[in-house]
């Protein structure tokens, strides 16, 4: 993902960059220190996604904003909060507040990825999923690169959410609704109220259960009519 920087702040680059480098498909294509030299760039370049600072001289961050007929993805980076409503009105990913962690920031950036995904599905008739696309999930103090290819079912436990894949369950401190909305619904779908599965790893359905690989999931009274979409 190519992404550009804006921010009158030399530390808030390299907060970002750092951040960034720990995300393999993160790509830095420019450091600007303010909006005008962003808007130069621009002319003749394309990002996947801008850094954006609101309090910069000569020309604001939303004034920027609203200067751009076709702006890429977009995640606010400031340390004022009465602007947040204005930047979702103007469609931005996220509103982050300085100073903000990584946690907060890979959110932010796995929203990202998240909209894309669902922009392919409405633009297409068919089933349409990036090859090879990775989230990151945090379990106690790592951060976990997981191909959403491999991920089975997902499962509420408590104040967790379970990711069981192919070769693992990761445990993450997330709601189980938080956890779905970064996944594909033409991939998954919710079969109970503390599951969710991947619909191309069912391997059978018997009665109230599902069966994939040595697991399974039950299906609750709520959530049959899901079931019953996939045998039309």
């Amino acid at each position: 993902m190519k992404y550009l920087i804006i921010d009158d702040e030399h530390i808030a680059h390299k907060i970002i960059m750092e951040y960034c480098e720990m995300l393999p498909h993160m790509q830095l294509q420019k450091n600007c220190y303010s909006a005008l030299e962003a808007l130069e760039y621009l002319n003749t370049h394309q990002v996947d996604l801008i850094f954006l600072d609101l309090n910069m001289p000569k020309l604001k961050g939303f004034d920027f904003l609203k200067t751009l007929t076709n702006p890429p993805k977009v995640i606010v980076t400031t340390a004022y909060s009465e602007f947040a409503i204005d930047g979702y009105e103007l469609n931005i990913v996220d509103y982050l507040l300085k100073p903000f962690r990584f946690e907060r920031f890979l959110s932010a950036v796995n929203k990202v990825t998240s909209s894309d995904t669902n922009k392919i599905r409405k633009e297409s008739k068919e089933v349409v999923k990036p090859k090879g696309q990775h989230i990151f999930l945090k379990q106690n103090n790592s951060h976990i690169q997981v191909d959403v290819d491999d991920i089975l079912f997902i499962e509420a436990s408590g104040n967790y959410t379970k990711v069981v894949t192919s070769n693992e369950t990761i445990s993450i401190r997330e709601k189980i609704s938080d956890t779905i909305q970064l996944l594909s619904d033409n991939d998954f779908m919710q079969v109970h109220k503390s599951f969710a599965v991947a619909k191309k790893h069912i391997a059978r359905v018997e009665g109230n259960r599902i069966f994939i690989g040595d697991h399974i999931v039950p299906i609750g009274k709520l959530y049959k009519t899901n079931i019953n979409q996939l045998f039309k």
